[in-house]
Order: structure tokens, then C-alpha cells, then sequence
């Protein structure tokens, strides 16, 4: 047998291993790090026991318990189902002002609503329903059609110039360019932006008064402030929906933009259509 070789510096046993003259040290692990190294792997084989784990060609070991992570899943959507069945039946049976002041319906209308905005409204009014070019702020007090509940629900059910929707809101301007003279057209559009802005031109602007008196004010009001039962917005208020500025006014009046938003009552229902009422309305600018 021959002599071990502790090393002079350290005072420590080598293995006898030596590369280059280097020598080993023969430093074993703390019995507590075995042990619990032991101990994870006994952990491991009765995981694997127990719990399904091991893959096999079609499918995985059971395990001795039968757990299924799906199961557990499927048994905590029930419960929530179930939870929400009352809240549920309370908005389909109750209507939107209702809703809006049962706090606890509220607070659910509003969540529910926010998560079928999300997948149905926002490609169109943004995420945060701020709207874009063409499509309206649903956060400020400018509403085509009403701001209050009822006129939102039933914007939202039967859309704006949808055919689909005998009930829908309808109304169209019109071309002024085959009605106006552009000199008319572009003193027209120098009055409506000096409602709010400093005009280009404050004597073409003064010219222009006449031009909406005559052809705009029927539907816009004397004021310009607009008419929600015929979708006419309110022109008095910098809040620009086809885009600001007097050029863009002389192109929406010589030949107007319209858009189109879907009836979504068929395809949601009306307890979500509810919802979404609720949620838009809490968003501040519903009146």
C-alpha cells in the first residue's frame, strides 16, 4: 500500500492525482450537501411516482394520485362560472342605468366590458380608446350621437350607416362641392376654423358666416355646436375628427368622409353590449 501524500502548504491528503506536477487536494463535500443531495433525488423518484412525469409516446405516466393540472384548471374555471352567473343574469335582466348604480354590477360591467373592448373595439379606437384619425375619442365630452347610457347602448347595439342594422344611425353631408363655389367652400372653412382658431384670413372668415348661416347651420345649429339627433358634430369645439386645420375642413366639405361602425348586438349579445356601455360611459366623457 503506498504512503498518502499530504500537501505542505495546506496540510491536506491528495487523491494521488498529479497533471504537471500539480497535485489534487482531497476535499469531499459537507455530509449536509450529500445528504440533502440524497435527499432531492429520493424527492425526484417520488415525484415521478406520484404526479404524472415521465413522457411516453402518446401521452405521460399517470402517477399514483391521478392528479391533472387540466382538471385542477377546468374545476377553477366552474367555480368562477359559477360565481359570475349571478352577476350575469343581473345585467341581462337589468338595464345599463341600472347597472351603472349597483356598484358591485358596476365594477363588474366595467371588467367585462374592458375585455371585450380590448378584442373588439380597440383595432379601431386604440387600446385606450383615445381613437385615431377618423375614429372618435371615446375619453372627451364630443359625442355624435349622445353621450349619456342609453345613447351609447344604442350606438354600440345597431352601429353608424351599417346596412346590416334596419335600426342603425344614419346620416350623410353633403357634397358641397356640387352645391358651394370653392371661393364659398374655402370661406366657409376660414369661418368654422376661426370658431376656435386664429383664421388665415378673419375677412374671408366674416365671409364665410353667411355661406354656414345659409348651408350648414340647419344641421350644425346657429352656434355650430352640433345636433346629436341628426350626428351633426359640434364644430365649436377643436375637436377634430377628419383632421384639423382649413384645408382639411375645405376637403371634408367638398367631399365629406363617412365612416361606418358595426351594429354589435347580433355578434356580442346584449349583455356585453351592456358591459361595453358601462365600461365607455366610465371612461369620463359619457355625460
Amino acid at each position: 500500500m503506498s504512503e498518502k501524500h499530504i500537501d505542505e502548504i495546506s496540510g491536506v491528503e491528495t487523491t494521488g492525482h498529479e497533471w504537471d506536477g500539480i497535485r489534487e487536494l482531497n476535499n469531499p463535500m459537507p455530509r449536509w450537501w450529500v445528504w440533502t443531495f440524497c435527499a432531492t433525488i429520493l424527492w425526484a423518484v417520488g415525484y415521478a411516482i406520484l404526479y404524472p412525469s415521465i413522457p411516453m409516446i402518446k401521452d405521460t405516466t399517470k402517477g399514483l394520485l391521478g392528479f391533472s393540472s387540466r382538471a385542477e384548471l377546468q374545476q377553477q374555471v366552474q367555480v368562477a362560472k359559477a360565481a359570475q352567473t349571478q352577476f350575469e343574469q343581473q345585467i341581462a335582466a337589468k338595464t345599463v342605468s341600472e347597472i351603472d348604480a349597483d356598484p358591485s354590477l358596476r365594477e363588474f360591467a366595467i371588467a367585462g366590458g374592458a375585455s371585450a373592448f380590448k378584442v373588439n373595439c380597440a383595432p379601431c379606437h386604440g387600446s385606450g380608446a383615445t381613437g385615431g384619425p377618423g375614429f372618435p375619442n371615446l375619453n372627451d365630452d364630443d359625442w355624435l350621437w349622445g353621450g349619456d347610457l342609453t345613447s351609447i347602448q344604442k350606438t354600440i347595439s345597431h352601429g353608424i350607416r351599417f346596412d346590416g342594422d334596419t335600426d342603425t344611425h344614419v346620416s350623410e353631408m353633403p357634397a358641397f362641392a356640387e352645391i358651394l363655389q370653392p371661393a364659398q367652400i374655402r370661406a366657409v372653412a376660414a369661418y368654422v376654423w376661426g370658431l376656435t382658431n386664429k383664421p388665415s384670413d378673419p375677412a374671408l372668415a366674416e365671409a364665410g358666416r353667411q355661406v354656414f348661416a345659409d348651408n350648414c347651420a340647419a344641421c350644425h345649429g346657429q352656434d355650430a355646436k352640433g345636433n346629436i339627433d341628426m350626428g351633426a358634430p359640434n364644430l365649436a369645439d377643436a375637436i377634430w375628427l377628419k383632421g384639423s386645420g382649413e384645408d382639411a375642413i375645405v376637403r371634408q366639405v367638398t367631399a365629406p368622409k363617412h365612416g361606418v361602425m358595426p351594429a354589435w348586438s347580433a355578434r356580442l349579445g346584449q349583455s356585453t353590449v351592456k358591459e361595453l356601455t358601462v365600461f365607455v360611459h366610465s371612461l369620463g366623457g359619457g355625460k
